[in-house]
This record gives C-alpha cells, sequence and structure tokens, in this order.
C-alpha cells in the first residue's frame, strides 16, 4: 500500500489547476476535466473534484487483487471511475473519508 493522492473539493477545477500552475511552475497536469483534475506538484498529487462527484479525501494505491481483498473484507462495493482506475471508500478516523484505489495493470498513471 502507497499513500497515492490528496483530494480536495473546489468550486472552481479550471481556476483550481490555473493557480496552483501559477504559484508552483513545475505543476505537471496528469488529467483535467470540467468536474476532476489529478495534477502532480513536487512530487505530491493532488486531486481537485467537484461536491457532486467525489468527497475530499485521501487515497491508498494499492494493486487490484488486493483492492478486491478488500472490499470483500470489509464488504463494500468498488466502483469503476473513468479514468479506468477502481475504489472504494471509507470513512477514517475524525471524519476523515479514505479512498483505497487500483489502476489497470496495477500502474500508477
Amino acid at each position: 500500500m502507497e499513500f497515492d493522492h490528496i483530494a480536495r473539493q473546489v468550486p472552481d477545477i479550471a481556476a483550481a489547476v490555473d493557480w496552483y500552475r501559477q504559484m508552483m511552475p513545475a505543476t505537471e497536469v496528469l488529467y483535467q476535466d470540467p468536474t476532476w483534475a489529478l495534477i502532480e506538484a513536487d512530487g505530491v498529487r493532488l486531486a481537485f473534484v467537484t461536491a457532486s462527484q467525489h468527497p475530499d479525501h485521501l487515497a491508498w494505491r494499492v494493486t487490484n487483487a488486493e483492492l478486491d481483498r478488500m472490499a470483500v473484507a470489509r464488504r463494500v462495493e468498488i466502483r469503476l471511475h473513468r479514468d479506468a482506475s477502481r475504489s472504494f471508500y471509507i470513512d477514517g478516523p475524525g471524519a476523515t473519508v479514505i479512498e483505497i484505489v487500483a489502476y489497470p495493470n496495477d500502474e500508477r498513471p
């Protein structure tokens, strides 16, 4: 299991991406559409999401086999995302939402 990203709800995905690109010129946009973006800035991956799509969360990456095992053990449903990643959310301590995510072919984009 490895840390993958932090996701924050923002009212304007493009504005959030633009702000990071201006403040941290080395920011790389890994994915962006009107409701979701993923950037990497100085080795940190941040996702910007809309409230209707995802909660604020911390995400850890596992293999697809581990994701399946964890979901069965916790009796939760795995969701397929538009980028072909699969994940589930669980509640962590202090009202923190945790995402457990796996990517196609177990390769992090």
